[in-house]
C-alpha cells in the first residue's frame, strides 16, 4: 500500500516545519492522537527521535512505536514503525514559496510475511480508504493549528 495526501497551508515553510517537527507536542495539534510518549531524543537533525503514539483506529486504541530514520531540515523527515509483520514508512515533506507551502504526507505499508502480505491484498482497498481519510484529517489539523497560531 502506497499513497500520498497533501494540503496547502497559508504560512511559510519554517513555521510549518517547526510545527511538524515538534513531535513531543503533536497531541496538542492532531486530534486523533490520544497519547504520546517520547522514548528517545534524536540528534540535531531529528534522526533517531523515537516515540510511542496512541490513536483510535477502527474503533479501538492502537499504539505504535515510531522513529525518524532520515531528515533534511525544512524539506522532509521519514519515520518507520513495525507491527505484526508489517513495516510502515511515512514521509512528511514541505515545499513552499513565500508565505504559503504544501505539506505532503506519503505513507507506505509493506508486509514482512506471506500471511500479512495475503491479508494486505485482501484488506488493502478498505484500509487504504480509511488510512487516506485519517491522514487527510491529520493534515487538516496541522493546517488549522499552524494557520491559527499567533505570530
Amino acid at each position: 500500500m502506497n499513497f500520498s495526501v497533501e494540503t496547502t497551508i497559508n504560512r511559510p515553510v519554517n513555521e510549518v516545519w517547526a510545527a511538524i517537527t515538534d513531535i513531543a507536542n503533536s497531541a496538542n495539534m492532531i486530534s486523533a492522537i490520544i497519547d504520546l510518549t517520547v522514548l528517545k531524543q534524536g540528534d540535531d537533525d531529528l534522526i533517531g527521535f523515537k516515540w510511542s503514539e496512541t490513536r483510535e483506529m477502527f474503533g479501538k486504541e492502537a499504539t505504535e512505536t515510531m522513529w525518524i530514520t532520515d531528515c533534511e531540515h525544512e524539506q522532509y523527515y521519514c519515520t518507520r514503525a513495525e507491527n505484526c509483520g508489517a513495516i510502515y514508512l511515512t514521509t512528511m515533506s514541505v515545499t513552499g514559496v513565500e508565505d504559503q507551502c504544501v505539506l505532503t504526507m506519503t505513507f507506505t505499508g509493506t508486509a514482512d510475511s506471506i500471511f500479512i502480505r495475503a491479508m494486505s491484498n485482501i484488506m488493502g482497498f478498505f484500509m487504504k480508504n480509511s488510512m487516506t481519510k485519517m491522514l487527510k484529517q491529520d493534515l487538516q489539523d496541522i493546517k488549522t493549528f499552524v494557520e491559527n497560531k499567533q505570530k
